[in-house]
């Protein structure tokens, strides 16, 4: 490129993509510092207008954006103080830098006061120290726009803030009541989920009694009993229901026996039959290891016919090696396996069964274990007196089972617990009109709730 350039004006080749470059005016009235200084910055890609005097340069900023000025000190007419001192009234926002001698350093004091210039440069200058001046001028011109931006920005965002704050306490109690009824419709979704599971494990388990005469109800009972022990050792809520779960399923493995092994108690098998049932808490596990959620109750049904003395059966587990769950189902199985007449050739009493279990203490059963089961059948004991036999026809919503609603046959149409609601009563009364059936309801005094006067002794007696 020539050393001048048409109507004053040298631009260096742009890259594509880079941001604007900078604009330079350059103004001296010596021809030959005015082509020293382009020739310096051609190179640097900034744009460059030149000025021979003070008047000519203020013409040129009135009609054009300067990023940054660099003014010679002695000019005719006006000198650089005077003149910069006019570009910071009219222009503040174009960086400044003044050309002086050594002679002018009063003139440049004076210059640095009045006109506000980023940095002076003495005459003859240093070619590289002049581009990192003008380089770090440039750069704190444009992070003193970047910081006058952010201010910008954030006093916007502040108001915006503000003015978000103004409705967020309303927004953010409609969001949450929305989410408190979204979580109560998912909360009844899961109970009512988690109700029918039970409901069809409870109901499965009936299924499997139907095949064997007179043990209907057992794994139920064994169930209830289960849990209430497994209550008073301070077992969890999710280990509670583990026992439940595996004290109604722990006969599952016993699918596959035939009809012959089913008609008669344990201590009457065979060899062969004595082997296959030894097998059956294996077949129970592997029945259930398809459900993941079952895969603890499981290993319950594995052990529950494990030995406290380590004579056990199927892995010859003895003490705390075996899971508590099946510690408790062991011991409330045989319990009523003993007083319902599926376990020995007798039917024992419950005080004959207490003496039985005791007797296996140590060798049979965990200690511990016996001792909150003993617990159990003395609040039930007591719990007798707490129940009353109602008719299908005066069953009245909320009223609570005290006892398994069985069939004539002992099969559980409804477990323990249940509370009746209008839906089910209906469906209980068409049941029982449908097969011609007399069904014996027991349900809590504690859950009747009289409607007005009393119209039977059983509603007096009922009253809380």
């Amino acid at each position: 490129m020539p050393d001048t350039a048409p109507q004053g004006q040298t631009t260096a080749t742009a890259t594509p993509g880079a941001p604007p470059a900078a604009q330079l005016l350059l103004v001296d009235d010596e021809p030959s510092v005015l082509s020293a200084l382009r020739r310096l910055f051609r190179t640097q890609g900034y744009k460059i207008e030149q000025a021979t005097g003070a008047a000519e340069a203020l013409v040129m900023m009135a009609n054009q954006k300067f990023d940054l000025v660099i003014s010679d000190m002695r000019m005719p007419e006006m000198d650089g103080a005077a003149f910069l001192e006019q570009v910071r009234d009219r222009h503040p926002d174009t960086v400044r830098m003044l050309l002086t001698g050594y002679a002018d350093i009063g003139s440049t004091v004076a210059a640095i006061n009045r006109g506000e210039i980023h940095r002076y440069i003495s005459k003859p200058w240093d070619d590289q120290d002049m581009l990192l001046l003008v380089g770090d001028a440039l750069k704190r011109r444009e992070m003193e726009h970047e910081v006058a931006r952010l201010q910008a920005l954030t006093h916007d965002q502040n108001l915006a803030l503000r003015q978000l704050n103004e409705t967020l306490e309303a927004r953010v109690a409609s969001r949450t009541s929305e989410l408190e009824q979204t979580n109560g419709m998912l909360d009844a979704a899961y109970e009512e989920l988690k109700a029918q599971f039970m409901l069809a494990v409870t109901v499965f388990s009936g299924l499997l009694e139907m095949r064997q005469d007179g043990i209907a109800g057992h794994s139920r009972r064994v169930a209830e009993l289960g849990k209430r022990v497994a209550a008073r050792l301070q077992m969890t809520e999710r280990e509670q229901q583990d026992v439940y779960l595996a004290a109604l399923l722990h006969d599952i493995g016993k699918i596959g026996f035939p009809d012959t092994m089913l008609g008669k108690p344990v201590s009457k098998y065979g060899p062969d039959e004595l082997a296959r049932y030894h097998r059956h808490p294996l077949d129970g596990e592997a029945a259930l290891m398809p459900l993941e959620q079952l895969h603890r109750v499981a290993l319950i049904i594995r052990q529950h016919h494990e030995r406290f003395d380590g004579r056990g059966f199927p892995d010859g587990l003895r003490g705390p090696t075996i899971k508590m769950g099946a510690r408790i189902v062991a011991a409330v199985s045989d319990f009523d396996g003993l007083t319902s007449g599926n376990l020995a050739e007798r039917v024992y009493t419950t005080d004959n069964a207490r003496q039985a279990i005791a007797e296996g203490i140590n060798s049979h059963y965990d200690p511990a274990v016996v001792a909150e089961l003993f617990g159990v059948l003395a609040e039930i004991e007591a719990e007798a007196i707490a129940d009353v036999e109602v008719a299908v026809a005066d069953l009245l919503p909320r009223m609570k089972l005290s006892k398994d609603l069985l069939t004539a046959q002992g099969v559980v149409l409804l477990p323990a617990g249940h509370v009746f609601q209008p839906a089910l009563i209906q469906k209980i009364t068409e049941f029982s009109q449908r097969q011609n059936l007399t069904l014996v309801i027991r349900v809590l005094r504690s859950s009747i709730k009289p409607a007005g006067p009393p119209k039977t002794p059983v509603a007096r007696g009922a009253a809380t």
